[in-house]
């Protein structure tokens, strides 16, 4: 299992990015190509990670790739046939794509990147640093390229992985209703059957309980994946797909003026945003409203439609409650007005205990919610795999699938998880995810709401958008 080679690559691998995922990702991807360290070339920012790639005997190139030298750095070393994975921050997805659709090269991130300052600037507008808004302009080069080279956008854990975890959810839940259905194929037989099952939200619920011997100090930022990549989604916008059932609009909810029209965004920060949501170990919390792209991209293609006429749609967002060490870092950083601590501690040997529980919550059905994922410890991360903590590897396990479809489909353009093979997909990641269980609650968002004081709570539809917001 741990030894097998999924596929053959004969092409050069250029990895941009060498941070937790880039060096999570490294000995899977040794260990599952047919590929030796000289096809590989690593380009990075910074030193760190440069004593693991001369372990491995890979080339390391320290390098910041910005708009004026990344054409430069990349065209004599991507060409017809390679691939190149972008792991890195600050550096535009976009660019990148089309740089590999020209050259003919095969391409994979884990979420889509703007240059340094399109997460925060303040004179750009909220919609224009929304996550909505950067799929739509990475979704703009389709046209250009058709049957281009495949360019796999945001694969990673989340999103990426749960877009598959979706599609077993609910595949899951037809066969416990007794539905003799073939398992759809067609984007239209997914949305059909997801309105068939009634479900009407979706929430990315994930708990963090991984804890370091050595705590966090005031003026430093935890947390056990990437700080930057956390601070930047958690400073955009809050952001969720928007369902049909929903009746009440948030009061600082806006809707975009362009693109498919599946998502709107609030004024507020991530970070300053908490929704209600359940996992089976953890049972009910408070986790953050992160923006990611899964919570656009399911719900737009869960969308139904009757010729124009949006018939059906549910809500999707992400429901993140960090490790304990990270939401004390979030709390400092939210008080310092958003100004990130001069010190940050990237979790990982330290980790003395804990798990990732990370899946879909699908809500709706009149059987109750349905959480299916993966519970990964720490323990059993370390066993799996070097070099990753429990949330890295959940990662990196979505990223080594989705290399190897990609290689697999190279000719299939510029795609989105939910328009992958989720079989094949979960075949190749799930032996690194930990216990993957499907699991029922009886949960809802109005669960032992008003214990302390009378809310305004519309019982009628317990699936609606509940937030509470940070003050």
């Amino acid at each position: 299992m741990f030894d097998k080679k999924h596929v053959a690559f004969p092409g050069r691998l250029v990895i941009v990015g060498f941070g937790s995922i880039g060096q999570g990702v490294l000995p899977l991807l040794l260990r599952h190509l047919e590929i030796g360290p000289g096809q590989i070339t690593i380009i990075t920012a910074e030193q760190r990670g440069h004593a693991l790639a001369t372990e491995y005997g890979i080339p390391f190139i320290q390098a910041a790739l910005t708009q004026k030298n990344y054409r430069a750095i990349l065209e004599s070393r991507v060409d017809r046939g390679d691939f190149l994975l972008n792991v890195s921050v600050d550096v535009s997805s976009v660019a990148l794509v089309e740089l590999c659709q020209k050259k003919g090269a095969l391409y994979l991130d884990t979420c889509i990147e703007p240059w340094p300052g399109g997460y925060t600037d303040p004179s750009l507008p909220p919609s224009a640093r929304s996550n909505y808004a950067l799929r739509e302009s990475a979704l703009a080069l389709r046209p250009c390229y058709p049957g281009g080279s495949t360019a796999v956008l945001t694969h990673g854990a989340n999103p990426g992985l749960v877009s598959h975890f979706v599609k077993q959810a609910l595949i899951d839940l037809a066969q416990a209703s007794g539905r003799g259905i073939p398992v759809p194929r067609r984007r239209t037989e997914w949305a059909l059957l997801a309105e068939q099952l009634e479900v009407k939200v979706i929430h990315i619920a994930e708990r963090d309980t991984q804890v370091a011997t050595n705590p966090k100090v005031p003026g430093e930022f935890v947390n056990t994946w990437s700080i930057d990549g956390f601070v930047s989604e958690g400073s955009q916008p809050a952001e969720l797909g928007w369902g049909t059932h929903e009746r009440h609009f948030p009061k600082d909810g806006r809707r975009h003026d362009f693109g498919c029209g599946a998502a709107i965004y609030l004024l507020r920060p991530g970070a300053a945003t908490r929704v209600r949501s359940w996992t089976p170990l953890e049972g009910p919390y408070h986790g953050f409203l992160i923006t990611h792209g899964e919570a656009i991209s399911i719900a737009d293609y869960l969308t139904l439609r009757d010729g124009n006429r949006v018939r059906s749609r549910p809500t999707c967002h992400y429901a993140y409650h960090p490790c304990d060490d990270a939401v004390l870092s979030l709390h400092e950083f939210a008080g310092k007005n958003w100004r990130l601590q001069r010190l940050k501690r990237l979790m990982m040997e330290e980790i003395c205990s804990g798990t990732d529980e990370l899946g879909v919550l699908l809500m709706g059905p009149p059987e109750g919610v349905y959480w299916f994922g993966s519970r990964l410890t720490i323990t059993e991360a370390r066993r799996l795999a070097p070099h990753n903590n429990a949330t890295s590897l959940q990662v990196t396990a979505a990223v080594l699938a989705g290399v190897v479809w990609a290689i697999e489909h190279p000719r299939l353009g510029i795609v989105e998880p939910e328009e992958m093979d989720f079989e094949r997909v979960l075949e190749i990641a799930r032996p690194y995810l930990g216990e993957v269980v499907g699991i029922r609650g009886d949960w809802t968002p109005l669960d032992d709401r008003e214990n302390l004081f009378a809310e305004d709570l519309d019982r009628e539809d317990p699936w609606q958008f509940k937030n509470v917001r940070v003050v």
